[in-house]
């Protein structure tokens, strides 16, 4: 049995995910009991989580900073001591992670072999790059896309799907959060 991949991804509604200035902080300040509650729950399920060496060092930065308050919300906590593989041909281990592992290599072949050997599902939060070429491999089973109500033309950084193949959308899960926050789960495949 294959386990299945989620890619996990917060959005500005223009499709970016991150800023580059700006005083927006953690969620774009739209964040509510609903969403922290939801990500709770969500990050309680046992799975194992999948990082990029980018975005791995940018969460660990941030983590051992302190300087946004998002850092310390349960769900960030719990998403932290899920044991956790870092593709990367860069970084060596010990990480400053609780339960990671570094492994070496192309990501798709990385997690086609997780893919096949993990007893538990597999989710990736962020790392763009990584998640945009396991894509295109076929091994991103579902797109769970949360979509801030922000607009940000001229701070957003970090455009999520660009350079992404093309694909069809099968929509699986939606569900509003605080009364302003879209939660959209997708199956995916690749456009003909």
């Amino acid at each position: 049995m294959t386990a299945t991949y989620t890619f996990d991804v917060f959005s500005s509604l223009d499709g970016y995910g991150g800023i580059s200035g700006g005083d927006w902080g953690g969620y774009w300040g739209k964040q509510g009991p609903e969403l922290l509650d939801h990500r709770l729950a969500l990050y309680g399920a046992q799975q194992r989580m999948v990082f990029g060496a980018n975005t791995y060092r940018k969460f660990t930065e941030l983590l051992n900073s302190g300087t946004e308050e998002s850092v310390g919300d349960a769900w960030v906590t719990r998403m932290r001591n899920l044991p956790a593989t870092v593709v990367s041909s860069t970084l060596d281990g010990p990480l400053d992670w609780p339960d990671a592992t570094v492994v070496s290599g192309d990501a798709v072949d990385v997690v086609a072999r997780l893919k096949e050997e993990s007893d538990v599902p597999l989710r990736s939060h962020g790392s763009l790059s990584m998640n945009r070429a396991l894509m295109a491999a076929g091994l991103v089973d579902r797109i769970q896309v949360t979509i801030f109500p922000v607009i940000t033309g001229q701070t957003g950084d970090d455009p999520i799907f660009a350079g992404a193949a093309d694909f069809d959308l099968e929509l699986i899960e939606s569900r509003t959060l605080d009364g302003r926050i879209q939660e959209l789960v997708y199956r995916l495949s690749l456009h003909p």
